[in-house]
């Protein structure tokens, strides 16, 4: 009756990632961090998690001499972000 939730977008903050990324072409890390309010650290490992895991990808570059980290969605992550969507619908059901 109710699909399986998957584990890794369950977080709220890797979800939250996800939901900003499904929208954009790319987003920046500071960028990130402001609409999630997450602490820096707290994010980059959130984001490296959904890196292994070969749902966005990660760019390092820069912005003149200013470091910038690039994130977006790949095809496995949006997959990944419809089916959990899906399976919240199953619990939400009435």
């Amino acid at each position: 009756m109710f699909k399986e939730l998957n584990p890794l977008l369950h977080s709220e903050l890797r979800l939250a990632v996800m939901s900003l990324l499904i929208s954009v072409e790319n987003a920046d890390f500071v960028y990130i961090r402001e609409q999630t309010g997450a602490t820096a650290g707290n994010l980059s490992i959130q984001i490296d998690k959904l890196s292994k895991a070969g749902y966005i990808e990660v760019e390092k570059t820069y912005k003149g001499k200013v470091p910038c980290t690039l994130c977006k969605i790949t095809p496995l992550g949006i997959q990944a972000f419809e089916e959990y969507v899906e399976a919240l619908r199953s619990y939400v059901k009435l």
